[in-house]
């Protein structure tokens, strides 16, 4: 490491920086950002050890980390929980190094179990990686024409039966928040998984402002769909989403996620990021039959002792008990004991 390359633990008076830094850099995320600790410091408590380098008082480098809670018991580092990008932006391979290897340290020094890396490509560090999760994106073009041309045929017919449903879409924020909140617990019970608490997409709503929107999904004045997007760069990143099971066959959500497309081609952006899926599974298969590629992310770990690679996937057979029982719940029962649970799946 050089001589002058120095890690320093982020404070106020830095973020500013960094987020400049976040903004210029090509693997700087919407999920580096400053407003993305604040958010989960408010809704969840987790201690941040947001790490950045620079030479010459310059910020060469960053790491945003958290220390976050394992089942059934410890601590690891996390960059970032909640958060489908994360870990190291640097300029180089040497700043790189000099962040991981202070990560390593405080990770020791604490005795958590491991450091996990939301890497959206391999780096440099030759670290293990886990090989569970791809993401899709695409160029989003500048005519609704030749975006819908570039969706297979198929799903083409998807859309075009949810408009004749008579499917029509709203975007907006808080005033559509209760509404997008109640199909999203539905979905993620569905799923079995446990809810996030309302105050996670309030807090993200306010930290963020008009970089955070809500697409919701109407028929006859009923809510029947609803995506929560975040807006970086020239991106579009629909993020949160859910739907009412019964309005499936309506082609709900080809309707919603074509009318984000529309948004976003009609306010400039350029990329539409449909996000991480795990391998093989329903979503994944969706991104794909709408003629987007997957892209293997790298998820990297550093595991003290040689520790098992962790698997708090829902596609781990241990929880497929707990998984089967949730969904036997009823749905409002999940959404009041959901949020508790749901900072142990960061």
């Amino acid at each position: 490491m050089s001589a002058g390359i120095v890690v320093e633990p982020l404070s106020t008076g830095r973020e500013g920086e960094w987020d400049s830094y976040v903004q210029s850099s090509a693997s700087g995320t919407f999920f580096h950002l400053t407003g993305w600790k604040r958010v989960v410091e408010k809704t969840f408590g987790f201690r941040p050890a947001y790490r950045y380098a620079c030479d010459g008082g310059k910020i060469r480098g960053i790491l945003p980390l958290f220390v976050a809670p394992v089942l059934p018991f410890g601590r690891c580092l996390l960059s970032v929980p909640f958060a489908v990008y994360g870990g190291i932006c640097a300029d180089d391979e040497e700043t790189a190094k000099a962040l991981f290897s202070d990560a390593r340290e405080l990770l020791d020094r604490f005795r958590g179990k491991y450091l996990e890396l939301r890497h959206v490509k391999p780096s440099a560090l030759s670290l293990p990686a886990k090989d569970l999760y791809a993401t899709f994106r695409r160029p989003i073009f500048d005519t609704d024409e030749a975006n819908l041309n570039a969706i297979p045929r198929k799903e083409r017919a998807e859309i075009r039966k949810g408009k004749k449903n008579g499917l029509a879409s709203v975007v907006g924020g808080k005033e559509l928040l209760n509404g997008f909140f109640d199909t999203y617990a539905s979905s993620v019970h569905n799923l079995g998984s446990p809810v996030f608490p309302k105050a996670l997409f309030r807090n993200l709503l306010d930290e963020f402002g008009e970089r955070c929107r809500i697409l919701s999904v109407f028929k006859d004045g009923k809510i029947l769909s609803g995506v929560m997007s975040f807006f970086f760069k020239d991106q579009v990143m629909p993020y949160y989403g859910g739907a009412l099971r019964e309005s499936f066959s309506l082609s709900v959500n080809d309707v919603m996620y074509w009318d984000l497309m529309c948004h976003g081609r009609e306010h400039g952006y350029k990329v539409f990021d449909f996000g991480r899926s795990k391998k093989e599974t329903g979503p994944y298969r969706f991104k794909e039959h709408w003629g987007f590629v997957p892209e293997p992310l790298a998820y990297e770990y550093y595991l003290p002792g040689n520790a098992p690679m962790p698997n708090v996937s829902p596609s781990n057979p241990k929880f497929a008990r707990a998984i089967s029982i949730w969904k036997g719940l009823p749905l409002e029962l999940t959404k009041r004991i959901g949020p508790p649970l749901s900072k142990y799946f960061p």
